[in-house]
Order: C-alpha cells, then sequence, then structure tokens
C-alpha cells in the first residue's frame, strides 16, 4: 500500500483546528506548518482528506522536492518526474505557481508556464501529442511553491480551493468562508453541543454559512460531498471503486444524522440575506431542517422549546460594514439582549475590532485569533451567566443620538408611536391656549405621560420652534432595543405633531449619575439662540449641554423675584446662567450679585446681561465656590446684606474647583444658616432643590421661619409631576 506525503492548507492560526481533523480521519506524522498541515497516510486517507476535512482549503500531495537557483532549474526539477504515470496527452492541466524570496523567479505567471512547459514537453516527446492547459476543470491541476531556494511540486487533489461546497451562488456583503465558520464552530464546541441535543441559534445569520456548517457538523455530513468535481477524477492514478466506497460511507452517514439534527435557527433583518440563506440551505439538501426567519436583532429570542445550546453570529465589524459609532451602538444592545435572554447559552462571536467585544458586557474567555481573509480576527467565546456580566464602557451621549437619528431615517421606529402622537396632540390643544393667555413662549409638553415612552419634550419659541427631548434611562429591567425604537418613534413623531423641520427637535439622553459624576459637555456646536420670559430675553443652547440654559420649572419663582425685586439688593447663588438675575434687574432691583463656579456659566449670565442691557456697575458677577463664598461673607466684619436670595444648589457637586463633596441632604441646614447671615432683617430667601428625597430639617433651622411653597412654585405644564423641585420661602 503506497503512503503519500500529503499537505493540507488552511488560512493563518488554524492550522491546529485542521491537525485535530486529519488527526480524527487517521492521519500520520501530523506536523503543523505556517497556513498548513504535513501528514502522510494511504490514497483513502487522502480522498478522505478532500472529502471530510472541514477547514482546509487545499490538500496537496506532494512528488517532489528540489533546489531552485535558475529557471533552468525549475525546469529541470519538474521534468524529474514521470508525468506519464499522472496524465495523458488527451488530458488538461492547470498549474498554479507562488514564490517567495526566490531571486530567480519571482514572477508567478512565469513561473507557471515554466512548469507547464517542463510538463507539456515531456509529454509530447514520449507521445508526439501534448496536453491541453484547461484552467476551469482539469485533469489534474500541479501546484508549485518555491520558498527561498525550495520548490515543493505537487498534485492538487482538491482541484479547486475546499472551502467551496458547492451550496452556496447567492453573493451578500461581507460573507464568511464555510472553512472558517467550521473553524468558528469546532473551537466553540459545537460538536458536543450538539452530541447532546442543543441548539443552535445565529441571530445575524446573513446568508446561513454558519448554520449550513453547524447542520454538516452535527449530522455528520462530510462537507465535500456536495461537490461534483475534485482535482483527482482525472489523475491517471485514480481508484473510482475506492473512491465510491468512501462516498458510500459518507452517503450513510448523512442519512443517519440528518435524522436526528437538533435545533438549527438564524434570524436577519434583511429580505434578501434570508432569501440567500433559505436558498442555500436547499442547494445543501437540508430545506425543513433549518429553520429562518426575518427579524431584526432587536427582537432575537429563543423559543422556549428549544433547548439552550450555542449562539452564534458574525456581526459588523465596524470596518466593513458601516461605521464605528454604529457597530460599537449595535455591540451593546446585542451584549443587553444576551443577557436577558439568553442566560445559560454558550456563545461564540467573531470580530474584527476587540474593542467592540468589551460592549457586548459579558466576559470571554481567552480570545481566539482567526482570519478572515486579510482581516484579523478575533472569536470570542463565553457562557452567558449573570456572574460573567459587567456593565461596558457607556457610549457618549453624541453616539446614542447620533444612532437613533440613523434609526429614525431608515424607518426602523416603534409600530405604536402614534400612541405617543396622540398624547401629544391632546397636551398641545390644552397647553397652546394656556401658554397664549399666560404668555409663556417655553413650556414643558410633555413629561413620561406614558411609561412606555419616558421623555420631556420640552417646546421653546424664539424666531423659530425648537423642541427639545430628554431620555430619561430606562431601568435595566426594559429591553435597550425597544427603548431604542420607542425613541426613534417619538423623534419621527414630534416634527410632525408640530409641523416643523425634523433638524429643530433635538436630543439628550439623562442618565441618573452617581455621587462623583457630573453632568458634562455634549458638544461644541456653539449656537444658540434667543427666548423670552416675562419681558426677559434667554440665550439657550440645544446641542452643546444636558440642560438648555433655562430651567423651565422654575419660571414662577423667577417671575415672583422679578415682581419682588423692586429696589431690593438681590443675591442669587449657584447661579447656573444667571437667569434669576435678569429677572430680578428688569424687575428693578437696585442691585444683583451673581455667584456660581463655572466661567462657562458665568459668561453665558454675562451674555444674558448685555442681550437684556443689564450693565455691569450694579450688577455683579462672582465666580466662587458659593459654600466658601458664602462662609467669607458670614464672617466678615462688615459683611454685605441682601434684601431678596435665591438659592437653588444642586444635588451633588464634585467639582475639582471644590475641597469636598456637596450633598444638599447632608449640607442644606449649614447652607441656609450661611445664607441667612447675609438676608437683611426683613428680607426673604427663596430656597429651591430638585432632590425628590430630600427632608428640610426645620428641627435644625426652628429659630426661622419656613413656608413650604412648593405647589404654588409648580408652573401648569409641570403640574403632572409635583415632585419636579421643592421650594420654600424662609426669612427670619
Amino acid at each position: 500500500m503506497t503512503h503519500y506525503q500529503l499537505f493540507a492548507t488552511t488560512p493563518k492560526a488554524m492550522e491546529g483546528i485542521l491537525a485535530n481533523e486529519i488527526s480524527a480521519l487517521g492521519g500520520q506524522e501530523i506536523h503543523q506548518k505556517l497556513a498548513g498541515v504535513a501528514f502522510q497516510g494511504d490514497l483513502a486517507m487522502a480522498y478522505k482528506a478532500c472529502l471530510w476535512l472541514r477547514t482546509a482549503n487545499r490538500v496537496l500531495l506532494l512528488l517532489n522536492s528540489f533546489e531552485v537557483n535558475s529557471q533552468q532549474d525549475l525546469y529541470d526539477g519538474v521534468q524529474r518526474i514521470d508525468w506519464s504515470e499522472h496524465l495523458g496527452p488527451d488530458d488538461s492541466l492547470a498549474v498554479s505557481f507562488s514564490s517567495k524570496n526566490n531571486p530567480a523567479i519571482n514572477n508567478t505567471h512565469f513561473g507557471a508556464l515554466k512548469v507547464k512547459d517542463a510538463i507539456v514537453d515531456q509529454i509530447r516527446a514520449k507521445s508526439g501529442n501534448r496536453p491541453n492547459v484547461e484552467t476551469e476543470y482539469p485533469s489534474i491541476r500541479v501546484n508549485v511553491y518555491l520558498h527561498n531556494e525550495i520548490a515543493q511540486l505537487s498534485l492538487d487533489l482538491s482541484g479547486e480551493s475546499s472551502h467551496k461546497r458547492g451550496y452556496r451562488d447567492i453573493n451578500v456583503a461581507a460573507p464568511l468562508k464555510e472553512n472558517l465558520a467550521a473553524a468558528i464552530l469546532l473551537r466553540a464546541g459545537w460538536p458536543e453541543i450538539a452530541r447532546q441535543g442543543n441548539s443552535l441559534l445565529d441571530p445575524m445569520c446573513g446568508s446561513g454559512t454558519l448554520l449550513v456548517e453547524g447542520a454538516l457538523i452535527a449530522g455528520d455530513i462530510a462537507p465535500g460531498l456536495q461537490r461534483d468535481y475534485y482535482g483527482f477524477l482525472g489523475w491517471k492514478q485514480h481508484d473510482p471503486a475506492l473512491w465510491k466506497s468512501i462516498l458510500d460511507d459518507a452517503q450513510r452517514r448523512r442519512e443517519i444524522g440528518y435524522a436526528s439534527l437538533p435545533v438549527i435557527v438564524g434570524f436577519d433583518q434583511d429580505r434578501h440575506s434570508v432569501n440567500a440563506a433559505l436558498q442555500h440551505i436547499e442547494n445543501v439538501g437540508l430545506s425543513g431542517k433549518i429553520h429562518i426567519e426575518k427579524r431584526d436583532i432587536a427582537d432575537a429570542a429563543a423559543a422556549e422549546s428549544w433547548p439552550k445550546g450555542l449562539l452564534v453570529c458574525n456581526p459588523p465589524y465596524g470596518e466593513r460594514l458601516g461605521d464605528e459609532e454604529q457597530a460599537g451602538m449595535l455591540y451593546r444592545e446585542f451584549g443587553e439582549i444576551l443577557k436577558q435572554r439568553f442566560t445559560g447559552w454558550q456563545a461564540a462571536i467573531i470580530i474584527g475590532n476587540p474593542e467592540l467585544g468589551f460592549r457586548l458586557g459579558i466576559r470571554s474567555h481567552k480570545p481566539i485569533t482567526l482570519f478572515n481573509g486579510a482581516l484579523e480576527c478575533k472569536l470570542l467565546r463565553f457562557t452567558i451567566e449573570e456572574k460573567s456580566f459587567f456593565e461596558p464602557k457607556a457610549k457618549s451621549q453624541q453616539e446614542r443620538i447620533e444612532f437613533i437619528n440613523r434609526r429614525v431615517q431608515a424607518g426602523q421606529t416603534d409600530s405604536q408611536a402614534e400612541m405617543f402622537a396622540n398624547r401629544l396632540r391632546k397636551n398641545l390643544k390644552k397647553l397652546i391656549k394656556w401658554s397664549k393667555q399666560n404668555q409663556v413662549h417655553c413650556y414643558r409638553l410633555y413629561d413620561a405621560d406614558l411609561p412606555e415612552y419616558a421623555v420631556a419634550v420640552d417646546v421653546y419659541h424664539g424666531e423659530q420652534t425648537w423642541v427639545n427631548v430628554q431620555e430619561y434611562e430606562s431601568p435595566k429591567t426594559i429591553d435597550p432595543t425597544k427603548a431604542n425604537q420607542r425613541l426613534a418613534g417619538v423623534m419621527l413623531e414630534i416634527p410632525k405633531v408640530l409641523e416643523i423641520p425634523a433638524e429643530q427637535v433635538f436630543l439628550k439622553i439623562r442618565r441618573k449619575q452617581k455621587n462623583i459624576n457630573q453632568y458634562e459637555k455634549q458638544g461644541d456646536s456653539r449656537r444658540f439662540n434667543v427666548v423670552e420670559e416675562g419681558g426677559c430675553k434667554f440665550w439657550v443652547n440645544f446641542e452643546d449641554y444636558l440642560d438648555t440654559g433655562l430651567f423651565l420649572d422654575h419660571r414662577p419663582v423667577r417671575l415672583l423675584i422679578q415682581q419682588q425685586a423692586k429696589d431690593k439688593r438681590f443675591l442669587n447663588l449657584f447661579a447656573y446662567t444667571g437667569s434669576a438675575s435678569v429677572h430680578a434687574a428688569i424687575g428693578g432691583a437696585e442691585s444683583t450679585v451673581t455667584v456660581d463656579m463655572s466661567n462657562t456659566y458665568l459668561d453665558w449670565a454675562r451674555r444674558n446681561f448685555h442681550l437684556n442691557g443689564i450693565s455691569e456697575d450694579k450688577h455683579q458677577l462672582i465666580r466662587a465656590n458659593c459654600m466658601e463664598w458664602l462662609t467669607q461673607q458670614a464672617q466678615a466684619k462688615h459683611k454685605p446684606l441682601f434684601d431678596l436670595i435665591f438659592l437653588d444648589p444642586p444635588t451633588f457637586s464634585n467639582s475639582k474647583k471644590m475641597d469636598e463633596i456637596f450633598d444638599i441632604q447632608k449640607d442644606h441646614v449649614a447652607l441656609i444658616r450661611n445664607t441667612i447671615a447675609l438676608l437683611a432683617p426683613s428680607g426673604t430667601l427663596y430656597f429651591s432643590t430638585n432632590f425628590r428625597r430630600f427632608k428640610i430639617d426645620k428641627e435644625s433651622l426652628n429659630d426661622l421661619i419656613i413656608e413650604d411653597i412648593s405647589t404654588k412654585m409648580i408652573p401648569e405644564d409641570f403640574a403632572r409631576d409635583a415632585k419636579i423641585h421643592y421650594c420654600w420661602r424662609i426669612s427670619r
């Protein structure tokens, strides 16, 4: 029995998987090389390698190795083989040639011609006739690999790359090669999972390659069984009877495996991909054995009857299919879907950008390097279980907003958004009449009236109408993809209801913050618009900050300050953009002092002053830590006194400009005490907070007159939320 020197090629990083396959088939003397595996075996082994190897590209039968230092060396080396043992004068051949680091022959086309000439010349010299060159389906295909000075001359038994199984005939974007798909499944432990009768699910299945390869593995079906051409079929040493016996055995195994395939399911949102997958499944003879649905990733879920098994997919990498921002958001959403709907499953995901893997929020085993063409990828494998979950680094607000906008443009919104639109119309009808009667130009139109649509919608009328939408971050129990669909529905319906261009609607994401976090700048458009309130003008910004520069819920207290400010000395603490100071000045205040720690907000306040013609001669802007400034002023020998004070501190502050974290609940008594020290004997302090769980410590302030005026300070447009803020009138 003749034993051959064989070599199976494979993409880089798959050599170990291929070596295991060869060993399972009965190969001997197995040695892993770069991009391939050398082994020995008889003719049956060579045939089995061509038929059964799932991760190979080609199976080569080595004929000779020789040294090449010139063109003549190549010609002579090829002629040392007796080619009449391999093909006749009436047969055909093709030659593939590659060269690396050989100065004598570095042109692959020339090298291939030289090899062809050596074979043809020998046969013509013996028989008087010559074989033809046939590139499509030759009788034999000769392969020469010249590395440095050594040439390896082989017959290509595969004929064409083994990854071409014969079932895929419809192209889709960024397809996964069949042998790479098989490698992913083998590395992910699918053979054992399938043996246990568990499921395979690909929620982004594209043309179905992973699913088909998974079925071939689970059903013990030879990947080459569909092919009708191999490189050895026209070879003179081919043994048709042996080959038939091997095919018959593979067919028998297929029939047994076909009858006991586990649940194999694929989803894809693209109709073309779904149709391609169904066609490929039919081509391979597995119709009815693999279930395919047109389903968005947002709706990916396993049926209760499906045994938990392996979830596998080849999602967009960010390099080829769309930009990285979109891919990053997709991965974050996908991670949430896995956590919520696939606990207990195994998962294997091939990614091109390792950074995207962190967005899933699930700890994986050590990543495995694989190559999809020239692109280096990582195979992530993990068990979807709670102990492996972590909160991935959040994408920036702007990235999520852009993602939502793309969904709106693509029409990927919530089918029930009309319910939100109807509520918006109802509120608008009521508030338009109220706003005109009270000359209110900026108001809250909607505030999470419907639990499914947890957003606040604020309308600003100026030279044109703008809408500021703030999404309240959904609890973790809410499916993030559903939340995104609903938010996209909101952004689609608002321009329709208000009859304004979509570019005049701005979206912000409002997240719950920990004590150590602060809202940060969101953008740098520097686009400001002017709005009016109570005869005052204000600059507002809809793009660069979470808040616009004007807290609409404080409208009543600002108007109250304006009414009471005439001839009074006014102090505005934690002043933000100075809107209360503008009201006081327009109301006839003798003087105003505006204190805030932020240069940005003080500059904004200064611009608001100039917009209203307010001189800084009597209306002072002070940049300072309000707590420290109050303490210093309260202890001063000639401390300033104010007739009217507005105190609206943040709930928390951990600015680098402060030595300690400010906490309104813990620090409000000292804050009010220091403020009262600057209040004139008959003066009034208005103290406000937006902290919903706030409890004022009246016992520690029992020497003061404290009147809760919260209900009076909640405007009509915020009436649906009685806890939007609290407000007290405090005096001596």
